[in-house]
């Protein structure tokens, strides 16, 4: 039987869930961003209003029918924090900082309802000077909708772990007991008395 709370480890799984590291990355590989994300109005709204942006654009109905679009834009910082996040699996899983983020460009607006999708070309790829357990690499990422008009592209550049260095990532503590494995599996089923 398999025990719940530690299971086997996939290799092809594990691997995947690791990200690349700085070997794994070649000028000109293009990564096409797993997943997509559909925007919705609260989305924009609470962006906006957590990140203190006062133009009325994103958040005010009338005042945003009155513009050329006639209709509420999504808060460009959401954009760019969404597709950057979109990218974290193929590009910044293993990074030691972002370095930057250069040449951002909204080509065309964003709105509510909207789903993007994203992808990201290797430009650069080179050892850091002072860091030998990393590297440097730097992306172009672009965002795109559903009918694949692009919203966002950016360089962006991280350093990146070398495999071997840095922190691991686990999938949650380990059970230390039979005990605590038994709570765990048992949990809400009470023994009859």
């Amino acid at each position: 039987m398999t025990d719940p709370i530690n299971p086997p480890a996939s290799p092809a799984v594990d691997a995947a869930a690791a990200g690349r590291f700085f070997e794994d990355f070649v000028v000109g590989d293009v990564y096409r961003h797993r997943l997509g994300r559909t925007v919705t109005e609260t989305d924009n709204v609470w962006f906006t209003l957590l990140t203190q942006n006062t133009a009325p654009l994103h958040v005010d109905q009338h005042y945003a029918a009155q513009t050329e679009f006639g209709r509420p834009l999504v808060n460009s910082c959401f954009t760019i924090a969404l597709v950057t996040g979109q990218s974290v699996p193929d590009v910044s899983q293993n990074v030691l900082a972002n370095l930057g983020w250069d040449e951002v460009r909204l080509p065309h607006p964003l709105f509510h309802g909207d789903t993007v999708y994203s992808s990201s070309e290797v430009l650069e790829v080179r050892e850091s000077k002072s860091r030998p357990e990393a590297g440097i690499i730097t992306v172009r990422t672009s965002g795109f909708t559903q009918d694949g008009t692009v919203v966002i592209t950016f360089r962006r550049t991280v350093m990146v772990y070398r495999r071997g260095y840095g922190p691991t990532s686990g999938h949650g503590p380990k059970a230390n007991s039979t005990a605590s494995r038994r709570a765990a599996v048992g949990l809400g089923q009470q023994s009859a008395k």
